[in-house]
């Protein structure tokens, strides 16, 4: 158990009982305790070359269910079909979701065996094959603003991937182009300066 990170099991609130079962099952899997994210993350130091500390799983929690968050989740074979993708936008990571803690005490041995299968992938040095930002498809009114403006359409092209994807996915979720085109032009300065929408 990391100290830095006992402050989330402490405080009071709707899924403390929850939380503090995963924390035992977890640590039981033999992963480090950090916090990332403001949440308890559990991470494995891979004996590659790299040797770099790898997130196997994080633990959270939302209105209706708390959650264990992994990774590489879409890498797992989940035979028993308990992972769920978040949002269809989600490539990499799932989560098995707990509504009260009874669910997790009886799924212990399901949990600890989804968390060994993650280490094992993360030994075998696995990655999953993200979309490629071509992959997207770029909303009309976006694509417009970018043939119109060569310094826009360079700023956004000098962008990482992760941020031009942020971007497509925003200016593509309002059903209608006005709503669109005011995404646009809110974020057109930040494109500009280099900046991710997040930024």
């Amino acid at each position: 158990m990391n100290p830095k990170v006992d402050f989330f099991f402490n405080e009071e609130q709707k899924w403390q009982n929850a939380f503090k079962r995963l924390r035992t099952i977890i640590l039981d899997c033999q992963l480090s305790e950090e916090l990332k994210w403001g949440n308890p993350c559990y991470t494995f130091r891979n004996t590659s070359p790299d040797n770099q500390e790898r997130n196997i799983v994080l633990i959270h929690g939302f209105k209706e269910y708390c959650a264990l968050l992994f990774f590489k989740g879409a890498l797992l074979q989940d035979i028993n079909g308990i992972l769920i993708q978040q949002t269809e936008n989600v490539q990499a990571a799932r989560q098995i979701r707990f509504t009260h803690v009874q669910q997790i005490i009886e799924m212990e041995a399901l949990i600890k065996a989804y968390i060994y299968e993650a280490i094992e992938v993360e030994k075998a040095g696995l990655k999953v094959n993200f979309k490629k930002t071509a992959d997207f498809t770029i909303p009309d009114e976006f694509l417009h603003k970018l043939n119109k403006t060569p310094v826009l359409k360079a700023a956004f092209e000098a962008l990482t991937p992760g941020r031009q994807r942020a971007y497509i996915f925003h200016f593509s979720q309002p059903k209608q182009a006005k709503t669109r085109e005011a995404r646009i032009e809110k974020c057109i300065p930040l494109i500009l300066e280099g900046k991710g929408l997040n930024d």
